[in-house]
C-alpha cells in the first residue's frame, strides 16, 4: 500500500510523461492523434484510489500546493465539441461581431402580441374580466346600471333578439338576459351601501356627503328641459279646473264600455297634448341632432308612455280624479268610460304611487325625456347616439332630484324606476287604442291618434 507522498509522486511523473510525449516534434500527424486519444483517456483514469493509504502524515501545507496540483492545465483539455460530440448542455458562444459576446445567450425573442378574447355579450373586445365574465365596458357598465337601479325592461319583439357589438343598444330586455346567460352574476355588483359605509367610517353622514354638483352644461340641460315642459304642459296650480256630468246613470255606468260624448271630449284633447308633446320634444337639447327616421321613432314609442305620465301627475288621491291641460277634470269612473276601459286600474294604480314622490315640473319634465330619448328602441340608426343623450338627461335628474331633496337620495332611484312601470302601460294602451275602434262611432279615431299610437303598436 502507497501513502500519500508516493501517490502524489506517481501521478506528478505520469503527467510529466504525458506532456513530454505531447510535445515531441517528431510525431507524426497520425501518432499524434492516436497518442491525443491516449494520453486524454489516461488523463481521465488516475491511479487507482483503492492503492493508497490514507495514513496521517506531518507534511508541510506548501507540499499541497502548485506545481503539485496544477501541473496539468485543465484549460487545455479537449472539449466535447473539439472532438466531434455534441454537448446538448454547452452554452451559446457567438462572436462579436454579431453583438454577442462569447459564453452570453442570444437575447431572448420579443413577447407574442396580446390577444384580447372577445366579450361574452356581444362580441366586441374585453378589457377584463367583470362581474365573472370576459366583457367589453359597454356590457360592464350597463350590466352593472341594470343591477344597481333594478331596471325592468321589455322587448317589442320575440324576446330572441341578436344582441353584437352593432345591435346591443337596441333591445335592453334581450341585452340583459344574455348578461344573465353568458354567466354575470347579480351578487357582484357593488350597491350604495359600498359608499354609505366608507362616509360612516368619516364620521359624516351619507347625506351630508352626497355630491350634488354637476357641470354647467347638465344645469342648463335641466333648465332647458324644465322650459319647454311647462311652456307644453301648465302647472296644476295655473289651471281652472271643470267637471262635467256623467251622461248616464252610475250603474250603467260601470257596465258601458265607451261614451261616445266623453270619449269625443278625450280625442280632443289627447289630440293636442299630442301636439304638445312633438313641440316638448323639439325643444330638448339634442333631439333635433337625430336623424328624421330616428326621430318619428322615438316619438312613436314614448308617445303614450309621455301621456300617462303627464296626466297622472295631475291625479288628486283626495278626490280621486285626474285633471286634463284645459282643466277638465274626470272621475275614475269616467276615465273608465271616456277611453281606458280596462287599463283604468293600472292608469290609478301608478298615479298613487307617483304621488308620495312629490314630484314637480322639473323632475316629471325630465322624466319624460327620458321616456323619449331611450335607446332600446326598435330600428333606431343610431342608438349609441341616443344612449348619450339619455345618459346625460337621467345625469341631470340625479343632480336636481338630490338637491331638490338632500336627506333623502332614495327619491331618485324611485323616480328611474317608473320608467318601467311606464312602459308596461304603454303596452297595454296601444291595445286598447286598437281595441277602443270597435266601441266608438265609424271614424271618431282622430287621424293624429291613429297615426301615433297604433304606429306605436304596429312598430
Amino acid at each position: 500500500m502507497m501513502n500519500v507522498m508516493e501517490f502524489q509522486e506517481q501521478w506528478r511523473n505520469r503527467m510529466n510523461g504525458i506532456l513530454t510525449d505531447i510535445f515531441q516534434p517528431n510525431t507524426s500527424a497520425n501518432d499524434g492523434q492516436g497518442m491525443m486519444q491516449s494520453n486524454i483517456s489516461m488523463m481521465d483514469s488516475p491511479p487507482p484510489l483503492q492503492n493508497l493509504s490514507l495514513q496521517p502524515n506531518n507534511y508541510h501545507r506548501s507540499y499541497y500546493q502548485p506545481p503539485y496540483y496544477h501541473a496539468w492545465d485543465y484549460t487545455q483539455r479537449s472539449s466535447p465539441d473539439s472532438i466531434g460530440l455534441s454537448s446538448t448542455g454547452s452554452s451559446y458562444s457567438g462572436s462579436e461581431s454579431d453583438g454577442i459576446h462569447p459564453g452570453q445567450c442570444p437575447p431572448s425573442p420579443p413577447p407574442p402580441p396580446r390577444i384580447y378574447k372577445p366579450c361574452f355579450v356581444c362580441g366586441d373586445k374585453s378589457s377584463g374580466y367583470h362581474y365573472g365574465v370576459a366583457s367589453c365596458e359597454g356590457c360592464k357598465g350597463f350590466f352593472r346600471r341594470s343591477v344597481q337601479k333594478n331596471m325592468q325592461y321589455t322587448c317589442h319583439r320575440n324576446k330572441q333578439c341578436l344582441i353584437n357589438k352593432s345591435t346591443r343598444s337596441r333591445c335592453q330586455f334581450c341585452r340583459l338576459q344574455k348578461c344573465f346567460q353568458a354567466g354575470m352574476l347579480r351578487e357582484s355588483v357593488r350597491n350604495d351601501r359600498n359608499k354609505k359605509r366608507g362616509k360612516e367610517k368619516e364620521g359624516k353622514s351619507p347625506e351630508q356627503n352626497d355630491d350634488v354638483t354637476c357641470s354647467p352644461e347638465i344645469e342648463a340641460l335641466v333648465a332647458s328641459v324644465y322650459k319647454y315642459h311647462v311652456d307644453t304642459f301648465p302647472l296644476n296650480s295655473n289651471l281652472r279646473k271643470y267637471k262635467i256630468a256623467s251622461p248616464v246613470a252610475t250603474t250603467e255606468l260601470e257596465t258601458k264600455k265607451t261614451d261616445s260624448n266623453l270619449w269625443e271630449k278625450f280625442a280632443e284633447l289627447s289630440t293636442k297634448c299630442i301636439v304638445k308633446i312633438v313641440e316638448f320634444a323639439k325643444g330638448v337639447p339634442g333631439f333635433q341632432d337625430f336623424t328624421i327616421a330616428d326621430q318619428i321613432t322615438l316619438l312613436k314609442c314614448a308617445c303614450l308612455e309621455v301621456l300617462f305620465l303627464r296626466i297622472c301627475s295631475r291625479f288628486s288621491p283626495e278626490q280621486d280624479t285626474m285633471t286634463f291641460s284645459d282643466g277638465l277634470t274626470l272621475t275614475r269612473k269616467q276615465m273608465r268610460v271616456c277611453g281606458f276601459g280596462p287599463i283604468t286600474e293600472q292608469v290609478f294604480t301608478f298615479a298613487q304611487s307617483l304621488y308620495p314622490l312629490d314630484a314637480d315640473a322639473a323632475e316629471i319634465g325630465l322624466l319624460s325625456a327620458i321616456c323619449l330619448v331611450s335607446a332600446d328602441r326598435p330600428d333606431l340608426e343610431e342608438p349609441d347616439k341616443v344612449e348619450m343623450l339619455q345618459e346625460t338627461l337621467v345625469e341631470g335628474l340625479k343632480w336636481y332630484a338630490r338637491k331638490r331633496r338632500p336627506n333623502a337620495p332614495q327619491v331618485f332611484p324611485k323616480l328611474i324606476i317608473k320608467i318601467s312601470d311606464l312602459r308596461s302601460i304603454s303596452l297595454k294602451g296601444a291595445d286598447r287604442v286598437v281595441s277602443v275602434k270597435s266601441e266608438i262611432p265609424s271614424g271618431a279615431m282622430p287621424p293624429l291618434m291613429s297615426e301615433m299610437l297604433e304606429g306605436d303598436e304596429t312598430d
